[in-house]
């Protein structure tokens, strides 16, 4: 009897492994998150197609939204943040923002968390760059597959934040990044709290990131007067960053 039950302790180790846990094995994430989007940025650099992929409002009501995005015809910015929308839009030379589903978008991505964890950022990351590789780091640590898409958010006050609202030209035909970014209106936001929405991709260039970069962030401020698409980002001491649970 003693052998036979030492036989089956051996082979529960076999199927579920047995001791602690080792602190330097990444964290297994307990729920895979499903990244969807509709558009391409290529469509729109390289063939001008502006049109509508999806209408928001076949996105209401859905639990734990996260979403970014342009408006169709590149007349806006989208961001979804747990399910409340904030598009905005130039109208006089200002920018509006509407807290509505009535828009459609030439490009959406999007994820539903349910659940958060946060991470400090270290004050040795500042800039743009350093930031995507501490993103890819600390999802890398979590259990998070780098090769698969990803949402993340980041939340506090940094030191500038640079951003630009689009507003394309009905019947503008040549597209680039810098003529996106002139095109509506662009501000920098210093020393104030704001969050940040992102996805993190390396298998969709041209799709929803640009091709020299994994990740599209947008942000908005905590009054609720700028949603926008984020350009450059000089990080501060004690921002978060936040990675699906």
């Amino acid at each position: 009897m003693k052998l036979r039950l030492l036989f089956l302790r051996a082979l529960s180790c076999l199927v579920v492994g047995c001791g602690s846990p080792d602190p330097n094995t990444p964290a297994q994430t307990s729920t895979t998150v499903r990244v969807e989007f509709r558009g391409a940025l290529r469509k729109m650099m390289h063939k001008g197609d502006l049109s509508s992929r999806i209408h928001l409002q076949e996105l209401a009501g859905k639990k734990n939204l996260y979403a970014l995005g342009a408006v169709a015809g590149l007349k806006g910015e989208i961001l979804i943040l747990n399910g409340q929308p904030f598009v905005s839009r130039i109208e006089d030379n200002k920018l509006h923002l509407s807290q509505d589903f009535s828009d459609s978008a030439s490009l959406l991505v999007w994820a539903q968390v349910e659940n958060w964890q946060q991470i400090p950022i270290p004050d040795s990351v500042r800039h743009y760059a350093q930031l995507e590789h501490f993103i890819a780091a600390a999802a890398k640590a979590q259990g998070i597959d780098l090769n698969s898409p990803f949402p993340f958010m980041l939340e506090g006050p940094p030191a500038s934040a640079r951003w630009h609202v689009i507003n394309w030209p009905e019947g503008e035909q040549e597209h680039s990044h810098a003529k996106h970014k002139a095109s509506g209106l662009q501000g920098v936001v210093e020393k104030q709290s704001l969050e940040f929405l992102g996805f993190y991709s390396n298998q969709h260039h041209g799709v929803f990131t640009h091709h020299s970069t994994n990740i599209h962030l947008h942000v908005k401020t905590s009054d609720n007067t700028v949603a926008a698409h984020l350009d450059e980002l000089e990080a501060a001491p004690g921002m978060l960053l936040k990675l699906p649970r």
